[in-house]
């Protein structure tokens, strides 16, 4: 069995799609940015916190997955938006632009933690301020890192992606497989 440390919907139907049985676990940890930290060292902060945090609490038996995604565009780290207004800011940032994903994966275990943070590129089509505000009015960006979700209504904007489809999704399926085979996971 493997523990999710995560309430992300998207993160379990991934672990599914692998075949994978595991339990959610959801963990809160402080996800706030610190200053001048890259985003790739963020990324990575998160995913091997929330997965130890979930091996502390979990009384220590199976191996635990945190992940954590967060979309960047000039440096620019696109959380979850606050309210409308931010949104509507994030994807007019997102517009015609190119934009990166990373997601990072940890898995931690008695013998230690492993993990790794995917880079994907993502180019962005022109969007109107009616797409944008009708977009918003669907619902779909107000959880989701950067205000969009590549997997929903938001992909119709995506011109093109170079790296892992998953991993923008919230969780990469190769990466962690591989991470899966580190560990010795033989689900």
């Amino acid at each position: 069995m493997l523990l999710l440390a995560s309430q992300s919907p998207r993160r379990a139907e991934l672990l599914k799609q692998m075949g994978l049985v595991f339990q959610t676990m959801p963990v809160d940890l402080d996800e706030t940015i610190l200053s001048n930290e890259a985003p790739l060292d963020y990324v990575r902060r998160l995913a091997c916190g929330k997965s130890a945090l979930g091996w502390q609490k979990s009384g220590q038996n199976m191996p635990v997955l945190g992940a954590d995604t967060v979309v960047v565009i000039n440096h620019l780290v696109l959380g979850k938006p606050q309210d409308k207004a931010d949104a509507q800011r994030m994807l007019r940032l997102l517009s015609d632009n190119i934009h990166h994903v990373y997601t990072g994966v940890a898995l931690t275990t008695g013998e230690g933690q492993v993990y790794c943070v995917v880079k994907t590129q993502v180019k962005f089509a022109a969007l109107s301020v009616q797409q944008i505000d009708d977009y918003w009015h669907s619902g779909e960006p107000v959880d989701k890192a950067g205000s969009y979700a590549i997997q929903g209504l938001g992909g119709q904007f995506v011109e093109n992606i170079q790296g892992s489809y998953s991993a923008v999704v919230g969780l990469p399926l190769f990466e962690t497989r591989q991470l899966l085979n580190k560990i010795g996971y033989q689900p």
